[in-house]
C-alpha cells in the first residue's frame, strides 16, 4: 500500500473564541415512537439510550472544528471526541486502526487506499434522510446535466458506492451502499493580492511568468501540487496528459523537470504544507500569487487585506469530503452516528462552513440557516446586499463585493480535474519529494 499525504487544513485551534451570528439549529422531526426500528430520523430518537455514548471522529481540520463538536452535542446529546490530524495520519489510521475512531471524516479521493482495507461498513444509504437532495455529482455522477466523465481525477460519484454491506470494491453503478456521507466539497485555483499583482490573473500559466519570479509558491503535497502543475503546464502549451488525474511515469517525470528548471530560475518563493503557512506568505507580502484554499483566502480577507480567488479560464480542480463509519461500530453507537450523520446534512454545519467557501451536499437544508445576503453571495454569485462575515464574525467582504468565481452552478460547472489517488502513486511522491530537495 503505498504513502499517502494530501491537504493539511484548519487546525483546531482557529475555531476558539468567536460566537456567531447565526440562527440556532432546530432538532430535526422525529419519530412518534422513537423506535430502534427507525434510529436515523432525528437527534431525539432513542435520546435516552445515546445520551451516554461518545463517538470518536478522526479528520483533518475541515470539520473537525470546536463550534461545530459544541453544536452537535447540544443539539444531540451524545458526547464526540475530535481529532484533527494531518492526511497521511488520517488514512493510515483508517486503514490500520479500525479500533481507534468511530467516525472517519476523509476526501474522497483517499477512498482507494482505505476502502481496500475492509476498515469502514459500507452505509445504509435508507437511513440518511436528505439522501435525495445531495447534490447529483456525489449521488448521480451528473451535474447540470453533465456528466462527471468530462473531468479528470477520482470523482466523488466513482468512489461513492460498493456492491454490498460487506464489500471493499466499489460499484461503478448506484447501490443501497454509500461509502462517505459528503458534506463539503470546493473548487480550488489559485489566489493571489491585487494590489502586489497589479492585474486580474486569469489563467493558471501566469504561476509560471517571469513577471512574478521569486514571489509565487505552490503546495507542497505531492498528490495536489503536481495537479495544480499540470494546469499550469498544459495552460501554457509545455505539455499535455491523457489524464491528468492518473499520469503515466513518463508524465510525471516531464512535469517535475518542467517544476525543476522552475525552482532552479527561481520562480518559487516557498512551498507550503499547511492552511496557515499560504494565509502567512498572503498576509506578509511574501508571496502574491500561489495555490491557495478557499478558507485561506478568506483568513486573508477577514485580516482586511485584498485577496482574490481567481476565476481561471482553464477551469478549476475540485474535491469532496464525507464521513464514513468504522467496521467495528454497532448498537447504540452505530445508531448514534447515523444521527450524527443525519445532523451534519440538516443545514447549520453547512452554512457553517459556507462562511469559509466551502458548499454544502444539501444546499437546500443549508440555505435555511444563512441569511438572504449570505446566500446571494456565497452561492448565486451576486452583489453582497451587506457586509459578509466569516463563521467566527469577522468581515472578509463589504457590502456590494461578488464572490470571486460567480455562482455555485458557474464553479462546479467548471471543474476539469477532481483530487486523484494515482495508480503510481509511490513513484509521484518520490519524484516530488526529488524536485522539493533539488
Amino acid at each position: 500500500m503505498p504513502k499517502f499525504t494530501r491537504r493539511r487544513l484548519i487546525q483546531t485551534g482557529l475555531a476558539t473564541g468567536a460566537a456567531l451570528a447565526t440562527a440556532r439549529c432546530t432538532k430535526p422531526e422525529t419519530a412518534a415512537e422513537g423506535t430502534p426500528d427507525n434510529p436515523a430520523t432525528g437527534p431525539e430518537v432513542n435520546a435516552n439510550k445515546t445520551k451516554d455514548v461518545t463517538l470518536r471522529l478522526i479528520g483533518t481540520g475541515v470539520s473537525q472544528i470546536n463550534e461545530i463538536r459544541d453544536k452537535a452535542q447540544e443539539d444531540l446529546g451524545f458526547k464526540l471526541d475530535m481529532r484533527a490530524l494531518s492526511t497521511e495520519e488520517n488514512n493510515q489510521i483508517a486503514i490500520t486502526q479500525p479500533g481507534q475512531y468511530d467516525i472517519f471524516d476523509g476526501e474522497y479521493f483517499s477512498l482507494p487506499l482505505v476502502v481496500p482495507s475492509g476498515n469502514l461498513q459500507p452505509i445504509e444509504v435508507a437511513r440518511i434522510k436528505n439522501w435525495d437532495k445531495i447534490v447529483p455529482f456525489f449521488t448521480a455522477g451528473e451535474f447540470e446535466g453533465m456528466p462527471v466523465e468530462t473531468s479528470q481525477g477520482t470523482a466523488p460519484y466513482r468512489v461513492m458506492y460498493v456492491n454490498g454491506p460487506d464489500a471493499t470494491e466499489f460499484s461503478p453503478t448506484p447501490t443501497d451502499y454509500a461509502t462517505l456521507i459528503p458534506f463539503q466539497y470546493n473548487a480550488d485555483t489559485l489566489g493571489y493580492r491585487p494590489d502586489l499583482v497589479g492585474k486580474e490573473i486569469q489563467s493558471w500559466g501566469e504561476l509560471f511568468d517571469e513577471e512574478f519570479k521569486g514571489k509565487t509558491a505552490i503546495l507542497d503535497i505531492p498528490q495536489i501540487g503536481i495537479m495544480d502543475a499540470a494546469m499550469v503546464a498544459e495552460s501554457l502549451g509545455l505539455m499535455t496528459f491523457a489524464d491528468k488525474g492518473n499520469m503515466t511515469q513518463a508524465e510525471i517525470d516531464q512535469i517535475i523537470d518542467i517544476l525543476k528548471e522552475q525552482k532552479a530560475n527561481g520562480q518559487f518563493r516557498a512551498f507550503w504544507k499547511t492552511f496557515d503557512e499560504s494565509v502567512n506568505l498572503m498576509t506578509s507580502g511574501e508571496v502574491i500569487l500561489q495555490s491557495m484554499w478557499s478558507p485561506a483566502v478568506t483568513a486573508v480577507q477577514s485580516q482586511g487585506i485584498e485577496c482574490v480567488y481567481a476565476p481561471l479560464k482553464e477551469g478549476y480542480r475540485g474535491w469532496g469530503g464525507g464521513v464514513g463509519l468504522s467496521k467495528n461500530l454497532d448498537g447504540v453507537e452505530l445508531d448514534a452516528a447515523y444521527e450524527y450523520f443525519n445532523w451534519m446534512l440538516d443545514g447549520w454545519v453547512g452554512a457553517f462552513l459556507g462562511r469559509q467557501g466551502y458548499y454544502s451536499a444539501v444546499p437546500e437544508t443549508t440555505k435555511k440557516f444563512m441569511s438572504p445576503a449570505e446566500w446571494a453571495y456565497w452561492y448565486e454569485g451576486k452583489a453582497a446586499p451587506e457586509d459578509i462575515v466569516d463563521p467566527f464574525g469577522k468581515t472578509l467582504a463589504k457590502a456590494g463585493a461578488e464572490r470571486d468565481g460567480g455562482s455555485f452552478e458557474e464553479r462546479f460547472g467548471n471543474i476539469v480535474v477532481w483530487n486523484s489517488t494515482m495508480d503510481e502513486n509511490t513513484y509521484l511522491v518520490q519524484k516530488w519529494n526529488e524536485f522539493i530537495a533539488s
